[in-house]
This record gives C-alpha cells, sequence and structure tokens, in this order.
C-alpha cells in the first residue's frame, strides 16, 4: 500500500503537509474537522501537492523533511 506527501492549502493560503495512505478521504476529514487541530482552525481547502513513498518510514521522513522548509521552498515544491 502506498503511502502519499501531501501539501493542503488551508483557507488562509497557509500550507499544511502529512502523510496518508488516500488522499482523497484524508481531505474529507480535513474538511469534516477530523483532521488535525492546524486544519480544524484554518479551514482545509484542497491538496496542491501529494507524492507517493512505497512505505510509511519513508513518508514521515519525507514529511518531516518539508515541514523544515520555509513556505517559499514548499510553494517552489508545488510549482
Amino acid at each position: 500500500m502506498p503511502y502519499f506527501v501531501y501539501l493542503l492549502e488551508c483557507g488562509d493560503g497557509s500550507l499544511y503537509t502529512g502523510v496518508t495512505t488516500d488522499v482523497e478521504r484524508r481531505l474529507a476529514e480535513h474538511k469534516s474537522g477530523v483532521g488535525s487541530h492546524f486544519t480544524r482552525a484554518k479551514g482545509a481547502k484542497r491538496i496542491v501537492y501529494a507524492e507517493p513513498h512505497s512505505d510509511r518510514s519513508r513518508a514521515q521522513k519525507r514529511e518531516a523533511e518539508i515541514k523544515k522548509w520555509p513556505r517559499a521552498k514548499k510553494l517552489a515544491l508545488v510549482q
């Protein structure tokens, strides 16, 4: 089962980074308020980026890497 690292755009334009096995389901969870505190407060808008990984460990390492990046680098990844 592939894991995905995704970037979600929030209602205020901020970006949220997460890991899931089902991007569409996770977006629906964020939108319904079942997501993180961050997206509950900011409002989930849409997935702007997703990349597949073969296992959870690799996906979580990549998530941690991306979360350390400045906003400009995250936006460049989305492009």
